[in-house]
Formats: structure tokens, sequence, C-alpha cells
């Protein structure tokens, strides 16, 4: 690799770098600060946190659960289990899969967490409505459009102004680890 090369592609990160700080820096800190409360709620009702994602946000409810049961000493749980969710898709469809997993573990007063980039996932859209159904605080994380449906349908919504799923997953895992760190801070 040649010096222009190399010049070209450091200047690539330095954008690359520059556009995720001003997306991290968008958060609304109002919103993150309710919703570390929300979660810290939990503990003191002995509640629980349940946190689903698809593809690489599923990855992201998984570091979230271990960040808040083993640093903030809050019940939380992710539903990664592949024989969990290929049941609940083959015996209710993959759009009812999470509804069905919050109507099995959720409980009135839970706390929902949604992470999702697109916000047009429809197995998250059905978890949502279910969620409020039967009483759980519902949280959701998006990006992509504006007006995608999920962003909607919680009661606290955080929004990424990206279309690309790098940006907005990272942007998702930064804001939600600074709410466990809130949380830490301030129990």
């Amino acid at each position: 690799m040649n010096n222009n090369e190399i010049l070209m592609r450091s200047t690539y990160f330095d954008k690359y770098f520059e556009n995720i700080s001003l997306k991290v820096e968008s958060a609304d800190n109002e919103k993150l600060a309710l919703v570390s409360s929300v979660i810290l709620n939990t503990k003191k009702t002995n509640k629980k946190v349940l946190i689903f994602g698809n593809g690489g946000s599923s990855s992201i409810s998984d570091h979230l659960v271990v960040d808040l049961v083993n640093a903030a000493k809050i019940r939380a749980t992710s539903y990664n289990n592949p024989g969990l969710i290929t049941c609940f898709s083959n015996d209710y469809g993959f759009e009812n899969w999470i509804g069905k997993a919050v109507d099995c573990y959720g409980d009135p007063g839970d706390v929902l967490i949604l992470i999702s980039s697109s916000g047009t996932s429809e197995n998250m859209l059905v978890a949502a409505k279910k969620a409020k159904a039967i009483g759980l605080y519902v949280v959701t994380f998006s990006g992509f459009s504006p007006s995608n449906p999920l962003k909607c349908l919680g009661d606290i919504n955080l929004w990424v102004d990206d279309d690309k799923y790098n940006a907005v997953e990272i942007t998702h895992h930064i804001w939600l680890l600074s709410i466990v760190d809130c949380i830490i801070n301030f129990e």
C-alpha cells in the first residue's frame, strides 16, 4: 500500500469517527436519565428488564444484560436461546416470537427494551404492542427513518439519525452502556 492509499484510508477513519461522535452526542440526555431511573426502579420493586434485538442488536442486548446483572445488580435477561427462538418462530411465526416470549416471561411492571436499527422489524412491533397490553414499560432504541413505526410504540423512544447499521448499532451500544454507568454512579 502506498502513502496516498494510507492517507485516503486515514481520512476515511477521521470522517467515520467524527460521524459516530456526532451520533453519540445527539443523545437526548433527559431520556437517557429517565431510562436509567426506570431500570433502577425495577431493582427497587423486584421487577426485571427483558431485552431483545435482532442480528447485531441481539449481541448488544446480551452485553447490556451482562453489565446490568454483574455491575448494576439488576435482574435482566436477553432471549437469544436458539431453541426458544426457533420453537416460538415455528409455532407462532417469526413476527410473533418476541411477543410470545414477552407473554411467557414478562410481568406487569417489568421493563422491556427493544433494540432495532431500522425500527421496522415486525417481531419488535408485535412485542411492543404485546408488552403494553400486559403492563410492561417499553423502551425502544431505533434508527434509520425518523418515522419508523417502533419509534412511536415505547414509553421512551431513543432514535439515531443515520441509515447505516454500524453507525446506529454502535450509537445504541454506547447509549445503553452509558445508562448502566449512570445507574452504578447514582445508586
